[in-house]
């Protein structure tokens, strides 16, 4: 087939790329892509932990195998000794940064949110990436306040970046069927807007393989190229696919596979041109999948993730050290470098470990 690539990919391009294009064809025109952009052939990687402060949600979506009721025997919030003691363990592992996550809990109020973040930095030099578009939306809420109030308030007591969680497809129709009581894209896109606007910067992430389709997919790729477009906030682009175990939603549909995954990976590539990174989801697709994203044009290789919670309550539990991702990389062919937050490289990594 033949499709025109010079420029920027429409929309009606990147359906025929993604429906017609042989994936091996695709994945070397995300290659060059990203060769073009990353030239060095390094790949990136952070030292990070994921902290999940509480599993209550009220948003009780049909793909999450996470969440819990306020009132069940597994539901929890953390207390301050035990995030604190989580932070340390990152800090001694050489962990640059911690993302904070967690459900929509109904009992907590801005204090809680605000404690958290000034108890790490009071005792920690570190980035706290935390609280996704629907936690940030509905701690203004509950806080009585404006989003922008709300993002300056957390700010103030710490927040320094945001991670793109709870965008699943940014696509109504499918939010409504697949998560009714989450912030609408509208909604999820004001968030990042207003984060911008003060200068914070954020990923943005898709989970698919739901129910969706490629327009919905192209949709929820427009609507971030069309944003970063606006305000030059996101860092990176993080796909990955539903995993549907242990979640109502997983009784619904199939399991995405490896060819769904790596055609999503090249498309993101090609079609958001003004995003500078890629991430490929080793939690999600295993260390070997990762390795053949970098030649799909993901040039980061995520987290070491010292601990994740919400991935597993699903069944998926793969685990990796930093040894193990440099040594994936480096046998991908190509240079691994420990990056921040910001994707700036702290320690170039030029032997094998």
């Amino acid at each position: 087939m033949t499709v025109q690539t010079q420029g920027r990919i429409t929309m009606d391009e990147a359906r025929k790329l993604y429906c017609d294009m042989p994936l091996l064809r695709l994945g070397q025109m995300a290659d060059s892509a990203r060769k073009t952009r990353h030239p060095q052939a390094t790949v990136t990687f952070i030292v990070d932990r994921n902290i999940n402060y509480t599993n209550v949600c009220i948003n009780r979506c049909s793909f999450c195998a996470f969440y819990r009721d306020e009132h069940t025997p597994q539901a929890y919030v953390i207390d301050r000794e035990e995030l604190l003691q989580k932070v340390q363990e990152t800090v001694e592992l050489g962990g640059t940064q911690v993302l904070i996550q967690g459900g929509l809990h109904p009992g907590l109020d801005l204090s809680f949110y605000t404690g958290m973040l000034e108890s790490i930095k009071e005792r920690f030099q570190i980035n706290i990436h935390g609280f996704s578009p629907p936690e940030i939306h509905y701690i203004a809420a509950m806080a009585g306040m404006t989003t922008h109030q709300t993002l300056l308030r957390l700010r103030q007591a710490g927040l320094d970046s945001i991670p793109g969680g709870g965008a699943e497809v940014l696509s109504d129709r499918v939010r409504q069927r697949i998560s009714p009581r989450k912030i609408n894209t509208a909604q999820w896109l004001d968030v990042m807007r207003q984060a911008h606007a003060i200068g914070m910067r954020t990923t943005a992430t898709m989970m698919f393989g739901t129910i969706e389709t490629i327009d919905d997919i192209l949709q929820h790729l427009d609507a971030i190229r069309s944003l970063q477009d606006d305000t030059g906030g996101f860092t990176a682009f993080i796909p990955w696919s539903f995993q549907p175990g242990n979640s109502e939603l997983g009784r619904e549909v199939a399991p995405s596979t490896a060819v769904d995954y790596l055609r999503v990976l090249a498309l993101s590539r090609l079609y958001l041109d003004n995003i500078p990174n890629i991430q490929a989801s080793w939690v999600t697709q295993g260390v070997k999948m990762a390795q053949v994203a970098l030649r799909f044009g993901a040039n980061d290789f995520g987290s070491t993730m010292i601990e994740e919670n919400v991935v597993k309550a699903a069944g998926i539990s793969f685990k990796t050290s930093k040894d193990d991702i440099i040594r994936a990389i480096r046998a991908a062919g190509f240079r691994a470098a420990q990056r921040d937050t910001y994707y700036n490289i702290m320690y170039p990594l030029k032997k094998a470990w």
